[in-house]
């Protein structure tokens, strides 16, 4: 499957930030941001020797912004409400599975890029917060975030990039699957994503 608006997305909750007075949705999101920053860039967490450990902390942390299920929910759309509990569990993990590989993948490449924070808006217990993703050559990337609060906590269930949602990108992907050849197969495409992403880390461990 493309991964194209997903690489994008992930990569820019590794960036370095710039705050700005704003709320809690925001606060937040920066903190998460600053302690993946912390944990890239440890000395104690680098080399080949050290990547197990250091993907498991940045995993730790994606959970604690993403809410990968409610993502995969939005992303299966009207498919969700005809899967059975024992195959929204099963969906839910493997695409929560992706995601995460996906958003260490990509973060490990950190290399100093920049994200300013413009506004948040709140209506109730969703938000969205505004960013600007500035490169080393003074391009500027607007880049929403999508929130819902759980309890305490504001988490992520989409990402925008240019007009381009995450949840979107997926959700036409995962439609047009199921139309052409059925939910066992966009199941299965998740398995092989699964086991791929599972021997590129293996290879990567295995370098001296």
């Amino acid at each position: 499957m493309r991964r194209v608006v997903l690489a994008a997305a992930l990569v820019v909750m590794a960036l370095e930030s710039h705050p700005a007075s704003a709320g809690m949705p925001t606060d937040q999101l920066k903190s998460t941001i600053d302690r993946v920053l912390a944990t890239v860039q440890d000395p104690a967490l680098q080399g080949t020797g050290k990547a197990t450990e250091r993907r498991q902390r940045l995993r730790g942390l994606a959970n604690e912004v993403f809410d990968w299920q409610e993502t995969g929910k939005r992303a299966l759309a009207r498919h969700w409400q005809a899967r059975s509990p024992k195959e929204r569990e099963e969906f839910s993990a493997l695409f929560a599975d992706l995601l995460e590989r996906s958003y260490v993948n990509k973060i490990e490449a950190y290399s100093g890029e920049r994200i300013v924070y413009e506004q948040e808006a709140v209506d109730g217990d969703q938000a969205t917060v505004r960013t600007k993703l500035v490169t080393k050559s003074g391009t500027q990337v607007p880049i929403d975030y999508r929130m819902f609060k759980a309890g305490e906590r504001w988490r992520v269930y989409d990402v925008i990039i240019e007009n381009v949602s995450l949840v979107g990108n997926y959700r036409a992907q995962f439609n047009r699957i199921i139309q052409q050849s059925g939910y066992p197969d966009l199941v299965q495409r998740l398995r092989t994503k699964q086991e791929e992403f599972t021997f590129e880390e293996q290879g990567k461990g295995a370098k001296p």
